[in-house]
């Protein structure tokens, strides 16, 4: 039997094709090939940014672009390593076979380099996913993965489907198999991409999951409703509105006067001194470790400390509860070592 995607091509699906048909024509034709490189940047660093944010990154557009930047900034080493990965994938996608296993495994190794230990490889047990304690759904058995991922791009080199309804079939059920013990949102939206780019290359450059990380809850509750109805076909049409809705809105932003387009400073750290840097750190991150805050400063541990101590010493920073287990405060008023007890 010939593997087939749970959806049925209706009505609602072909109009949002045509839809988005004529805005990419529209989008086309307001951005020649002179304008890519500008619309390239900013919309990839949107794209970054947003699908990270949907795996709980908590770093801003600001944040990401300093880091394209090769800047250094504030933030959890983790979700500074998932941005460096996140670019490296999506620099990548030319290059990759949107049909081809060892390519998608290839992309995972790149977004979870150093974050994982099976980055690049399937998924080697059993997986649920869960909202609020409660399953919501039980990923095939880790043996099958390989079989369905064969079979699922397999029917994507052979289907005659458009790429626009091929991509959303593709991104549900890469989601539904889960074959990864992390990464899987990350590696459907990157892989959605890399299909849809095949189709119009503008489109690799598309910032649609902007949108999806505004209505995150409606992916997640489509996604389950798809399980259990097994019809993908409301999901689809709910990332069909994503890329009509992200077309809609990179016109707008083209139609603007170019006066109107003020580049967005990004604030970056690095001119503070250490000990400054290391109180903006711990306000935001009072569980960390030393060790932590001097790895996202890229700075050595025994300067974090020499600096740590003198901010101890002038009532800049406490310590508060045990070595293991306690936090850190920061005391927006330095204590007065002379006064004593007075305020």
């Amino acid at each position: 039997m010939t593997y087939q995607p749970p959806f049925k091509l209706t009505n609602t699906l072909v109009s949002r094709v045509a839809e988005i048909i004529e805005l990419v024509a529209n989008w086309n034709a307001h951005n020649p090939q002179s304008l890519v490189p500008q619309l390239r940047r900013g919309n990839r660093i949107k794209t970054v940014q947003a699908s990270l944010a949907i795996e709980q990154n908590t770093l801003t557009v600001e944040q990401v672009t300093a880091l394209l930047d090769g800047k250094r900034v504030l933030g959890r080493p983790q979700e500074i390593q998932e941005v460096h990965n996140a670019f490296a994938a999506y620099d990548a996608l030319a290059g990759f076979d949107s049909g081809s296993v060892d390519d998608l495994l290839t992309a995972h190794g790149l977004l979870l380099k150093g974050l994982s230990d099976d980055a690049g490889s399937f998924r080697v047990g059993g997986v649920g996913i869960y909202q609020d304690k409660q399953l919501v759904h039980m990923a095939p058995p880790a043996k099958q993965v390989p079989r369905l991922i064969h079979d699922l791009q397999h029917w994507l080199a052979a289907t005659d489907a458009h790429p626009l309804i091929a991509s959303c079939a593709f991104h549900y059920e890469l989601e539904f198999i889960h074959p990864f013990s992390d990464g899987n949102g990350r590696i459907g939206r990157l892989w959605q991409t890399l299909i849809l780019s095949r189709w119009h290359p503008l489109l690799a450059y598309l910032p649609m999951e902007t949108v999806i990380k505004s209505r995150q809850d409606d992916y997640y509750r489509l996604l389950g409703e798809a399980d259990a109805s097994s019809d993908c076909g409301p999901f689809m049409v709910f990332l069909l509105d994503a890329i009509s809705e992200a077309l809609n809105e990179s016109l707008a932003s083209e139609a603007l006067p170019s006066a109107a387009k003020t580049p967005v400073e990004t604030p970056v750290e690095k001119q503070l001194k250490t000990p400054e840097q290391i109180l903006l750190v711990l306000a935001e991150h009072p569980q960390w470790t030393l060790a932590e805050v001097a790895q996202s400063l890229g700075k050595s541990v025994s300067a974090i400390e020499r600096a740590a101590t003198k901010l101890k010493q002038q009532g800049r920073l406490q310590r508060v509860g045990a070595r293991k287990g306690g936090s850190w405060l920061v005391v927006s008023e330095p204590v007065n070592n002379k006064q004593g007890n007075n305020q």
